[in-house]
């Protein structure tokens, strides 16, 4: 086995790690630090107890990005924290997304995420409250420009990333997890209402077990920047497993992608999963999914294309067409965020900056 089949074989069964070579561990470890897996893998194959059947050189590589891992989930937590401290005054919990929603809520099944910055949830008309309160605690803005400002705060889900002027740590503050100019609406507040929060830590909730797959589903297969993709499915095949423990979640998640308007990224998500990592879908389930897949032959344009697109962007793993994949899914995720009449101007203006100005 060679290639992007590696890393996936090892995700799937991490069992098989005691039969690959020196050159085939060289492939994995590339493979995997790209797509910013190492800490995860390293987990899976503790989990699977089959770590003294690997070489040395690569058990200390992986238990050194499994250190890394635990320092950043420290760190994350110290910065909610803070981030609590800085809300609380006005009366906002904070709810967490993605990273560090996975660190505050403790999901085993996730351990070894490596994330760079912090995303909340707030009302958005909360949200210039939010942000006084931030700034006045350290936090300054991000995206300066004139153009900047009116993109995030006028068409987009999020002001503009805000940086801490002492820790340079970053942090996003939505109010939804889609645009204002996206086709898809889900109801930000809708999230919030079934935020729960988090045991042993007050002031600090997560969105509920469907929500927060959903929103992983969406950040991913709305996302033209898949550098990362892998590890988001990763994510998601992570979160499914941990909450379908749940019998009440497979109903839950199928009837509130229908009430967020979420019912095409949860079916990306599904076949997706399955297909690269063997993620457990009730048949059922995936059988109502398929209700909302794109017709005409389509869908199979789309496997093709994810097929190629979530896999590590790396040399060793990158079948015919992976390039021309990646930018077509890209301009997808423009399409899907914005209206012709705003999207072509901005990328005219993205192209520009990068050429001329970046």
């Amino acid at each position: 086995m060679s290639g992007a089949g590696l890393l996936l074989s090892l995700l799937r069964e991490p069992r098989s790690a005691t039969g690959l070579s020196g050159v085939q561990w060289d492939f994995v470890i590339r493979q995997a630090r790209r797509a910013d897996l190492l800490a995860r893998l390293g987990h899976l194959l503790d989990e699977a107890d089959v770590t003294d059947g690997i070489p040395e050189p690569v058990r200390r590589h992986l238990e050194s990005w499994q250190t890394l891992a635990k320092n950043h989930a420290e760190s994350v937590r110290w910065e909610v924290d803070r981030i609590r401290a800085a809300l609380s005054p006005i009366g906002l919990p904070v709810v967490l997304l993605k990273g560090a929603a996975y660190v505050a809520a403790d999901i085993l099944a996730l351990r070894g995420r490596l994330f760079y910055d912090v995303d909340i949830l707030v009302p958005e008309a909360r949200i210039a409250d939010a942000e006084r309160a931030l700034v006045a605690n350290g936090w300054v803005l991000t995206h300066l420009e004139a153009y900047d400002q009116r993109y995030y705060r006028q068409w987009m889900h999020e002001i503009p990333p805000l940086r801490h002027v002492g820790r340079k740590t970053v942090l996003d503050v939505h109010h939804n997890i889609l645009p204002r100019t996206a086709r898809l609406k889900p109801d930000g507040a809708k999230l919030l209402a079934d935020a729960r929060p988090v045991a042993g830590n007050p002031g600090i909730q997560t969105l509920s077990p469907a929500d927060m797959v959903l929103h992983s589903a969406t950040h991913l297969f709305h996302d033209g920047e898949l550098e990362h993709g892998l590890r988001d499915l990763v994510d998601l095949d992570g979160l499914i497993r941990h909450f379908a423990t749940d019998p009440k979640f497979w109903s839950e998640i199928s009837a509130r992608a229908t009430d967020l308007d979420l019912r095409r990224p949860l079916y990306y998500a599904l076949s997706n999963a399955a297909s690269f990592l063997d993620t457990p879908v009730p048949e059922q389930v995936m059988g109502i999914a398929r209700q909302v897949r794109p017709r005409g032959g389509m869908d199979v344009v789309m496997a093709a294309l994810f097929g190629r697109g979530l896999l590590p962007d790396h040399a060793t793993c990158r079948p015919q067409f992976s390039g021309l994949a990646r930018w077509l899914l890209y301009v997808r995720s423009h399409y899907l965020r914005m209206p012709f009449h705003l999207l072509i101007p901005h990328l005219f203006r993205k192209a520009w900056r990068h050429r001329f100005q970046d």
